[in-house]
């Protein structure tokens, strides 16, 4: 009786939303058959792709339910709507008013009449990135509406952050504003507790990818340290040499420590920091043993910080990149001067081995420990044009202290913010001046003609 009774007063509470959200829907007017802004919104807010009635015809429901199980499966918050070229779905307005009325960060494809774009919260990817992956799309598959969607979906889904919205939470979305009245504080107190369990879960796995970069950085150093053939009780040392191995020896020892109280991925700059002091260290020592020229301070090498502090700065593209000045070591630059590759510092991803600045927004922190103690402008500079790069020169990013939360503190793709969004990253979707689906940067996709391509 004593087990019975515990269950009913547990279910009581769920049971009273379950009938109250039952009850809510009942009372909820139907999605109109006739299309329009809201019954797209309330569409892509159960994490299905819309279609018009006006549009059917090019592009069938059944091809809707497979691309809507595609993105499901890729669990991303990517929201692909098909609509008709109509005063319903204004040229120069609708990425901002489907964004406003679906209210989660995310990316959002629109096909509209024979045109197709894309635009996205930075929260969900790198600034340009959907609008460049939407102009390809469009222009390898000549009109064809079903290629064109997967193309993009199949691209953009391998580079979105963030989690999905699946069909469980977007009831939850289309009664949010009735069931407020009824729920008020328990619902939200119910949404921030996914937000951040989303993010704390984020964070868990960003900090376990670092990880093992880091154990290898810490492990490489700590080899250079057993390579050294330095004695401190050796009849030619002096004390500026034992200082500056002790120093390096301190700074190993202080890495290993703050990797392992590590809790969540900023954690990981004060140990890249510490492995870029001790690093310098090393070279100190190294020239006051061999009686040349103290080295000047200066970043580690760009190519892989493992290489130790720079020596000098060389003009350098990546692929597919434009071309910055970057710091690098000697057996770099002399690479580089006879027309040979660096050797890059690559990492794992999901997509095999990439270097670290195209790795994703997770090596942010490790990247900050290594150049950000140079001037604040130097890594964005560095990663112009990179998927680090991208995130790094963001506003939320560039806002947020330098020890602070960074951005595991701004909202992620999938996370719920009705209409507080940043309308910017939706660029040229929204200007009067004749952008969008209604003006010249438009072919589908956007404009391809800048940047840093």
């Amino acid at each position: 009786m004593r087990t019975l009774a515990r269950r009913s007063r547990g279910a009581g509470p769920l049971a009273l939303v379950a009938a109250l959200l039952g009850l809510l829907l009942l009372l909820a007017p139907a999605a109109s058959a006739a299309g329009g802004l809201d019954d797209a919104a309330s569409t892509l807010k159960q994490g299905k792709v819309y279609v018009d009635p006006a549009m059917t015809g090019r592009f069938s429901q059944s091809q809707a339910d497979a691309l809507t199980e595609k993105i499901k499966k890729a669990d991303k918050p990517i929201f692909v709507a098909v609509v008709p070229a109509s005063q319903a779905y204004g040229a120069q307005t609708v990425f901002k008013d489907l964004r406003t009325k679906v209210g989660i960060d995310g990316a959002y494809a629109i096909w509209r009449g024979d045109q197709f774009a894309a635009h996205a919260d930075r929260g969900a990817m790198a600034n340009g990135s959907a609008e460049r992956i939407a102009g390809a799309a469009f222009r390898s598959h000549g009109g064809d509406i079903d290629a064109t969607l997967n193309d993009f979906v199949d691209t953009a889904a391998p580079q979105a952050k963030g989690s999905g919205v699946d069909s469980s939470t977007s009831i939850a979305w289309v009664v949010i504003p009735v069931a407020l009245l009824a729920l008020a504080g328990a619902g939200v107190f119910l949404l921030f507790r996914r937000a951040k369990k989303r993010k704390e879960e984020q964070a868990r796995a960003e900090l376990e990818q670092l990880r093992r970069v880091v154990d290898e950085d810490i492990t490489a150093f700590g080899e250079e340290l057993d390579r050294l053939d330095f004695s401190p009780g050796a009849a030619d040392a002096d004390d500026t040499q034992r200082a500056d191995y002790t120093h390096a020896l301190d700074s190993y020892e202080k890495a290993k420590r703050l990797m392992d109280e590590a809790k969540r991925p900023d954690d990981v700059r004060p140990v890249t920091e510490a492995l870029e002091d001790g690093r310098f260290a090393l070279a100190t020592l190294a020239a006051r043993r061999d009686a040349r020229p103290l080295p000047e301070r200066r970043p580690p090498c760009f190519m892989d910080p493992r290489h130790g502090p720079s020596v000098k700065d060389v003009d350098w593209a990546p692929a597919g990149g434009a071309a910055r000045t970057v710091p690098v070591c000697q057996a770099d630059a002399d690479r580089l001067a006879a027309g040979l590759d660096p050797v890059v510092r690559t990492v794992d991803t999901d997509h095999g081995p990439q270097p670290y600045w195209n790795a994703g927004p997770a090596y942010g922190p490790w990247a900050g420990g290594y150049f950000g103690g140079f001037g604040g402008g130097l890594l964005p500079g560095l990663l112009v044009g990179t998927a680090l790069g991208s995130m790094i020169s963001s506003p939320a990013y560039a806002a947020a202290p330098m020890g602070g939360h960074g951005y595991q503190d701004q909202y992620e793709g999938g996370d719920y913010t009705g209409a507080d969004f940043n309308a910017s990253d939706f660029s040229g979707g929204f200007s009067d001046s004749g952008s969008g689906f209604g003006g010249g940067d438009f072919g589908g996709g956007g404009d391809f003609g800048g940047g840093d391509w």
